[in-house]
């Protein structure tokens, strides 16, 4: 593609926006069970579960991407188990790597907003529909998710945001391999390396769009969330 007179490709931003949406919905079940979980669970060790699910915020990537490489690495038990059960691939430098580490280091992106979210319901509302003889199911459905909409689209707005910038952890795990592997963030650092200062502006011209345009969606959500909660 030719953009303001300079060769583009597209297939890394393409590739960028599979993996992110793949894993955005892959988080989404876990995301809400882990969430819910911590919101009702009261015991001392609910602060190291959070810690857990809240260390890719200040691990750095590349650690994470290191540990989640020899995890997975072809001669891994991980690996060798799905091989037994006729699983042919590798779980590294692919899109499923790719997808892997996405999943792992967004997952606090996902369970923060919602696990504020449910913190934040009115606990009357569901003590009275427990009343009305609602199943849990149906509380959950017709309640919980409802009252947690605005939470619900920032963990997903957010979760598919972060992924799309990440960088250590998708280079650790699925390498720079053209056509295969390499995602947006990659590929700026590669026109940059190359001095393709001209591609390198573009790619990042659009990351700095899409990023306003996530963060004005989500300072928007919460901003109506705190007017109804006035």
């Amino acid at each position: 593609m030719i953009l303001f007179g300079h060769p583009l490709d597209l297939g890394p931003l393409w590739l960028t926006l599979q993996v992110a949406s793949i894993a955005t919905a892959i988080l989404l079940v876990p995301g809400l069970a882990i969430a819910w979980w911590l919101a009702h669970w009261r015991s001392p060790l609910r602060a190291v579960a959070e810690a857990v699910v809240a260390l890719p915020l200040v691990l750095p990537p590349v650690v994470l991407g290191f540990y989640l490489l020899v995890f997975l690495n072809p001669q891994g038990w991980v690996t060798q188990t799905l091989h037994s059960l006729g699983y042919e691939g590798q779980l590294t430098f692919n899109k499923t790597g790719l997808i892997i580490g996405s999943v792992v280091y967004s997952l606090p992106f996902m369970v923060q907003p919602l696990l504020r979210a449910f913190e934040a319901l009115p606990r009357n509302l569901l003590d009275a529909a427990a009343t009305l003889r609602a199943g849990w199911w149906d509380r959950f459905f017709h309640v919980v998710l409802p009252l947690s909409r605005g939470g619900l689209i920032v963990a997903l707005t957010l979760t598919f945001a972060h992924t799309v910038g990440e960088f250590g952890v998708v280079l650790m795990l699925g390498g720079n391999i053209p056509g295969k592997t390499r995602v947006v963030s990659i590929d700026i650092y590669n026109h940059v390396e190359a001095m393709e200062y001209a591609q390198a502006h573009m790619l990042s011209g659009l990351m700095l769009v899409f990023a306003v345009i996530v963060l004005t969606i989500v300072y928007g959500l919460y901003r109506r969330g705190g007017d109804e909660h006035a």
